[in-house]
């Protein structure tokens, strides 16, 4: 009878002690996002991390936190903050999280980092950098425009200027150029600091300077000021093409598609390997052959793409991964071919 005793005694104190280490695991693992200047709701590449994390959310019944920033003095306070409250894991949404996870990476070795768009300045063990292959949607969209150009002539309207912005330039030019040889491509950029993605106003502005010279279809490629680019290809009754998120249902009529980089994949798969402790450090890498890349098709749009058209974005995109179409990656030489 002591021995049975002393067996259960043992089984329970053991029953306990994995339950007790479960529900530590479990309270050690705190997401957090923090969307950049634009705000989670921008319609564009906050909005797609911000679908991510509520995805994360349902999914997997994690609660998370969450900051936003509307200046640049915030940063280091925001990421101290969410640190303070418990953070283990922080995707950090827009190139300008690079400098001050550089800062804050060796100092919280324990809390992970995740920077999208951009690599950190040296490489650390609890630092990941989600990359994506914006050059090779954006020449699908050249395409798609050009195709649709009856002026030969489009135009793209970018938000701070700068080389992960002109890659989406570069990418969409060569797309139309590989159409249209003779196609004319209008480049505008709204600014030259991170202000120029929360301004829908000049959006809209330098999209109707460009319907006035004979543009009719853009590409924006400006956060929450592509908005504006959108409102003014509505009211001009001109094509636009959306970024960053499905903005097809925006304006459906004059949403010629959408170029769509998921953010929200790379941040749901970053929480997820954070959770379940397969996390690692380095650079993951999102374009066509992984379906990190893709071009918006769905109902608001559908009218707008003949078979023929579809037929041929099939076959570009598979000999863009297959490599037979090699396109030009602006950050690679800070230089357009075209």
């Amino acid at each position: 009878m002591k021995s049975t005793r002393r067996y259960l005694i043992s089984t329970i104190t053991c029953a306990c002690i994995t339950v007790s280490l479960t529900s530590v695991q479990a309270q050690s693992f705190t997401p957090a996002v923090i969307f950049d200047m634009g705000g989670k709701h921008d319609k564009s590449f906050n909005q797609s991390a911000f679908d991510g994390a509520e995805r994360f959310k349902k999914d997997f019944n994690v609660a998370y936190l969450e900051a936003e920033v509307t200046a640049d003095s915030q940063r280091e306070q925001i990421f101290r903050n969410l640190i303070r409250r418990g953070a283990t894991v922080i995707f950090a949404t827009g190139f300008a999280q690079r400098t001050i996870v550089g800062k804050l990476a060796p100092e919280f070795p324990d809390v992970k980092f995740v920077l999208v768009n951009v690599k950190p300045e040296a490489d650390y063990p609890n630092v990941q950098s989600a990359m994506f292959r914006e050059e090779e949607g954006s020449f699908l969209a050249g395409i798609s425009a050009a195709s649709s150009s009856k002026a030969s002539k489009v135009g793209f309207v970018g938000g701070m200027d700068q080389p992960l912005i002109r890659r989406f330039g570069c990418g969409y030019s060569q797309g139309a150029k590989y159409y249209n040889p003779k196609i004319e491509v209008i480049t505008n950029m709204v600014g030259t600091t991170p202000a120029a993605f929360r301004d829908p106003t000049r959006g809209g502005e330098l999209a109707i300077s460009q319907f006035d010279r004979g543009v009719d279809v853009i590409f924006a490629a400006a956060g929450n000021t592509g908005t504006g680019v959108l409102q003014a290809a509505k009211d001009k009754g001109r094509f636009a093409i959306g970024v960053d998120s499905n903005q097809n249902h925006l304006h459906p009529g004059t949403m010629l598609t959408s170029m769509v980089k998921h953010v929200d994949t790379a941040l749901y798969e970053a929480f997820k390997m954070v959770r379940q402790q397969q996390w690692k450090s380095g650079v993951v890498t999102y374009g066509l052959s992984n379906k990190g890349i893709s071009l918006a098709m769905d109902e608001h749009n559908q009218k707008f793409i003949s078979k023929e058209l579809a037929a041929r974005l099939k076959k570009a995109e598979e000999d863009i991964v297959s490599g037979k179409i090699k396109v030009h990656d602006y950050v690679t030489n800070n230089a357009c071919p075209v």
